[in-house]
């Protein structure tokens, strides 16, 4: 029986999902591996270790399989540049993938994946001029503009958590510049902020451990009670929104599509929507809004998107 679906391989920062789509976008088959830190050699041994164990469970065949990586990736060539400014190493993943299993194999940045989900199953059915930002660990957006994603001279754009904020915090990015949106309304930027105010805040009953992160979910609970959760969201708040201005005013999109862990559970979207300026605002017709797709999976199927080389 001929395959009928798409393997996607959604890797990130803390885990590899790994699983299965329909030409509908329709999951029907998903595994978690986690991982860590690592550097892309590394990834790729841990990525065909995680489709060996998939295909010896006796899984079929894909039609083929997408990649969706964090960095640098030219989905022409199949060729992963990237993770960071520490780690790259150009890869040709994609062809590596392809020869060791037999399947076409197709890759791209993980944030433009999910854009390109969106615009094939998601708000894009109806845009051909949208942006997707991606407010997770980090901060990205995929911006889709005549019916095209960009991508940019070096397979760069969209890293748009590296603009300032508009607020002078204090905390400096791990680019190297002062206060970026990334820096402070990212999952992991509230977690910075959370260290830098919680002096200011003596009382709060946030839990900010020694190990690990902040989790922003606890963050927006407390925030009707807390006074220092009321002032991290209402600053992530003013973030984004300015975010989202200064990108209307680059591409003029008629839509903004809101994606990511972050603002998944949509405590954010009014608090943003107040710091908008109807102005700025005016051609954004369809408005602000999240993502249709599932949160947990829209990475996943971004990779299957990939995977359909459309």
């Amino acid at each position: 029986m001929e395959a009928d679906f798409y393997l996607g391989l959604d890797f990130g920062g803390t885990k590899l999902l790994l699983g299965e789509a329909d030409s509908s976008g329709r999951v029907r088959y998903e595994e978690k591996y986690d991982s860590g830190y690592m550097n892309q050699r590394e990834a790729l041994s841990f990525i065909t270790q995680s489709l060996d164990d998939y295909f010896a469970k006796g899984r079929r065949k894909p039609l083929a399989m997408g990649l969706g990586v964090v960095g640098r990736a030219d989905s022409s060539r199949g060729i992963w540049f990237e993770m960071d400014t520490e780690r790259k190493d150009a890869v040709p993943i994609a062809e590596i993938l392809s020869q060791r299993y037999g399947i076409a194999c197709y890759i791209d940045n993980d944030v433009r994946s999910a854009a390109k989900a969106e615009q094939r199953f998601g708000f894009g059915k109806n845009s051909d001029n949208f942006i997707y930002i991606n407010v997770g660990t980090g901060i990205a957006a995929g911006t889709v503009s005549g019916g095209k994603i960009l991508v940019g001279g070096h397979y760069n754009a969209g890293e748009v958590g590296h603009t300032h904020s508009g607020i002078e915090a204090g905390i400096q990015c791990v680019c190297g510049r002062m206060d970026c949106a990334e820096a402070l309304a990212s999952g992991k930027g509230l977690d910075n902020c959370a260290r830098l105010y919680a002096k200011r805040f003596a009382n709060t009953a946030l839990n900010i451990p020694k190990e690990g992160k902040v989790d922003a979910r606890d963050i927006f609970r407390l925030a009707q009670t807390d006074e220092l959760c009321a002032f991290l969201a209402a600053q992530a708040a003013r973030v984004l929104a300015n975010l989202i201005m200064n990108l209307v005013r680059v591409s003029d999109p008629d839509t903004v599509v809101l994606g990511g862990g972050v603002v998944a559970d949509g405590f954010l979207l009014p608090l943003i929507k107040e710091n908008l300026n109807p102005g700025t605002m005016r051609y954004v017709t369809n408005g602000v809004v999240l993502t249709r797709l599932d949160p947990k999976h829209i990475g996943l199927i971004g990779a299957c998107t990939v995977a359909m080389n459309l």
